[in-house]
């Protein structure tokens, strides 16, 4: 029997609530796990979309310590370690393990645009520093580059095994065909996108999927479909899901946003703040269209 990777499946990032005077609210995150959990998720993410470049030092530590102790053994827990420096993601990376991460995952820095020697030391002495699996994100849009394959496969090969893999470049399907050609059917990929292209990717071969966990219980659902062969059931319900995840990801203030109102009117959070600076906030013709889209989808979660 081929070998499961330490984490894999349906992995949701974590939206990071906060209390009226800003400060972090973990009533309210440990709320969230548990929904998440409840709706089968495999594990829980702490990521970009966490709002981690707009936490202080002390608040991204303290979300690394605090999120494997609410998972408490649930569920496994990934934590981003990436930074501006080798050093700071060392740092990110042995508290993350220290906490009892099961892997931890790394943007490359944005002050390092080319995917030479220097990038390779920085994924290198977090891979060293660590025991558990790096999860390499690269993605578009963000820094305004991304990693060639030919870097991301100089990784799997001199650094092994425990390098993973999360290929949101654009275009993101043939990326993650070109990255499988290249490192084997035995290298573990994810998707993330908010699960846009999930059916898609699924059919090329990922290992999992890291979503948002807004729309978690459909996310499942879709994803237990696909695993089970039932490509017909994953697109009625995938089809109203796209919809939603197709306004989100205009821009990262506008996936934040709605996802934080997806878990408002679900009656996870208690408001649907993001923190600044931020380019907008939710005007009610967004919300409205928001709010029939998600009417069509938990209709079509019920027909299923």
């Amino acid at each position: 029997m081929k070998n499961q990777p330490s984490i894999r499946g349906v992995l949701p990032v974590l939206q990071t609530p906060y209390r009226d005077n800003g400060a972090i609210d973990y009533d309210i995150l440990a709320r969230e796990i548990d929904h998440v959990i409840d709706a089968g998720a495999d594990g829980v993410v702490l990521a970009l979309g966490s709002e981690l470049i707009r936490l202080t030092h002390d608040e991204r530590l303290e979300l690394t310590l605090k999120i494997p102790a609410l998972v408490a053994g649930r569920c496994t827990v990934t934590i981003s370690a990436g930074a501006n420096t080798p050093e700071q993601a060392v740092l990110y990376a042995k508290a993350a393990e220290s906490a009892g991460a099961d892997a931890v995952m790394a943007l490359p820095p944005e002050t390092e645009p080319s995917a030479g020697e220097n990038l390779f030391v920085y994924y290198k002495m977090i891979h060293d520093a660590i025991g558990i699996p790096l999860v390499v994100q690269n993605t578009s849009g963000i820094f305004g580059y991304s990693l060639s394959i030919d870097f991301l496969a100089r990784l799997r090969r001199e650094l092994g095994k425990r390098i993973y893999f999360k290929p949101e470049a654009q275009p993101v399907g043939l990326s993650l065909t070109r990255l499988r050609q290249a490192l084997g059917s035995e290298a573990v990929v994810f998707d993330g996108n908010g699960g846009l292209y999930m059916i898609d990717t699924y059919r090329r071969g990922i290992n999992g999927l890291m979503p948002g966990c807004d729309l978690i219980r459909g996310t499942v659902a879709i994803w237990r479909a696909l695993t089970g062969g039932d490509f017909e059931r994953a697109y009625r319900m995938y089809l109203p899901l796209a919809a939603i995840v197709t306004l989100q990801t205009q821009s990262m203030d506008m996936y934040l946003s709605i996802a934080k109102y997806l878990l408002y009117r679900q009656g996870i959070f208690e408001n649907y703040t993001v923190r600044e600076p931020k380019n907008h906030e939710l005007d009610h013709w967004t919300m409205e269209e928001i709010d029939r889209l998600y009417e069509r989808f938990t209709a079509a979660l019920e027909e299923e």
